[in-house]
């Protein structure tokens, strides 16, 4: 059924797909410079260590579990407005969580005592992360289902979903190390003024990113507010059975440890173990070119003639062999070691294209074996486990840094920066072989399955 009248309701285009990408863009601009550069920012310009900030980033996340399955509830159980159902949330706000994310790059107080330094970051994290970036996430990633019915339409939008994730990756990954770092007694070191900047900077483009989003896209498919009582209990055993859903959170966790642990450990293993900023800003410009290229335009037909879940396995195997031969090789040269990075990227490129519409499949399969449709609760259960993806990346490089001996004095050291360069090849190859397993494994909706969920949904709603 369409929202509204369905003769003022554009058909599904290209106006849904730019709006749906510039939302990810938005996500992103915050999220990937969290993943990316709050850890390095803690340790060596905070003056915080590096087990500490892991730790504390970590059990942030946990905080999550309770605002995500909420903001899930509350989403599920809204009213469709003249907006839509979710759009409103991407107004409401943008604003918010562009400000905690700025918060959190207060350089000013590295000078301030310890304990303030770690209270600030953690309630500027909360907020941030648990409050903010909750409340207009889920929405956004809940109202694919909304805009078409139709799984190649959802899948397009996946798709674009990815562009804009990729973009904002290239904006931040490659911009920020060229603006970022400076070079003081011959080493190469971050700038804590800096990233204040350009965490301002990264907050308004947010903003404009996020009101793209709510003026492009249109809602067309109703999705009533569910009104049956909240069982506590029934909604997690509903969780903990749910055999698709529970393989598609491992699968998310994993990829993020893999994918993060890629984009943390860049912030090390280029200016601490090759001395080189520029390569660290070429690696995230060429995963995103190949990204782009590649991965994009490839994988609605590669997912279409064999499967999602087929082709998720093979594409993170692959990453993961890429990493271990580079952990073989050894590569003096920076720019082999991009080299190395990039084709890993495109391995991990091809899931994470196609993940957002295996997110769409879940919840068909789980409308097929149980007659309600919770967008909003399976989206805020997936995007807790992409949490906890991020905080046990940020927590498990931290910890990792803190026992091979990183501190600012040991930055540089040799010892210290041969480690680096283990970590930042053993970390992804271990979390794509994990990714590959898991969906073999775990994950069941093959090309198959899919097929006949969508056809059994079809029949029903007719």
């Amino acid at each position: 059924m369409a929202v509204g009248n369905a003769k003022t309701t554009e058909p599904f285009g290209m106006k849904d797909k730019l709006g749906y990408m510039f939302g990810d863009f938005g996500n992103d601009f915050t999220f990937i410079l969290s993943s990316s550069f709050m850890l390095k920012f803690y340790t060596d310009v905070m003056g915080i260590g590096a087990g500490v900030v892991g730790f504390l980033m970590m059990a942030a996340r946990f905080v999550d579990a309770v605002t995500d399955v909420t903001m899930g509830q509350i989403v599920d159980r809204s009213k469709p407005t003249k907006d839509g159902k979710f759009r409103p949330w991407i107004k409401r706000m943008c604003g918010p969580v562009a400000i905690a994310s700025f918060l959190i790059y207060q350089s000013a107080f590295a000078g301030m005592a310890y304990g303030f330094k770690v209270f600030w970051m953690v309630v500027t994290y909360i907020l941030w992360g648990s409050i903010f970036y909750t409340s207009i996430n889920i929405p956004y990633g809940s109202m694919a289902s909304a805009i078409s019915a139709d799984p190649k339409d959802r899948a397009e939008l996946s798709t674009w979903r990815t562009i804009g994730a990729t973009l904002a990756g290239l904006v931040i990954g490659a911009g920020t190390p060229l603006v970022a770092y400076e070079v003081v007694e011959g080493n190469t070191v971050l700038s804590g003024s800096r990233m204040t900047i350009i965490a301002g900077v990264f907050s308004v483009c947010a903003i404009i990113c996020y009101l793209l989003c709510f003026n492009l896209v249109r809602e067309r498919v109703e999705v009533p507010a569910n009104n049956q009582k909240l069982e506590v209990g029934k909604l997690l055993k509903g969780i903990f059975t749910n055999r698709s859903l529970l393989g598609i959170i491992a699968a998310a966790i994993l990829l993020l440890l893999g994918m993060l642990g890629m984009q943390g450990m860049a912030g090390y293993v280029f200016p601490n173990y090759y001395g080189s900023a520029g390569a660290q800003s070429a690696s995230a410009m060429t995963g995103t070119i190949a990204m782009l290229v590649i991965c994009a335009p490839f994988a609605s037909k590669l997912s279409a003639k064999f499967g999602k879940k087929e082709l998720s396995v093979v594409s993170c195997a692959f990453g993961a062999v890429v990493y271990l031969v580079c952990l073989i090789v050894r590569p003096q040269n920076p720019w082999v070691f991009v080299g190395f990075y990039t084709l890993a990227y495109i391995g991990l490129g091809f899931f994470n294209t196609v993940i957002w519409a295996m997110i769409t499949d879940v919840i068909d399969d789980s409308e097929v074996r149980n007659g309600v449709r919770e967008d909003g609760t399976i989206y805020s259960v997936y995007s807790f486990a992409r949490k906890l993806g991020q905080a046990f990346s940020s927590g498990m490089i931290g910890a990792l840094l803190a026992m091979i001996g990183y501190t600012q004095e040991t930055a540089f050291d040799p010892n210290v920066t041969a480690s680096i360069f283990n970590l930042s090849c053993i970390i992804p190859a271990i979390g794509l072989g994990a990714v590959a397993l898991a969906l073999l494994f775990i994950y069941p909706l093959n090309k198959k399955k899919v097929e006949e969920n969508v056809a059994e949904l079809k029949r029903r709603h007719k």
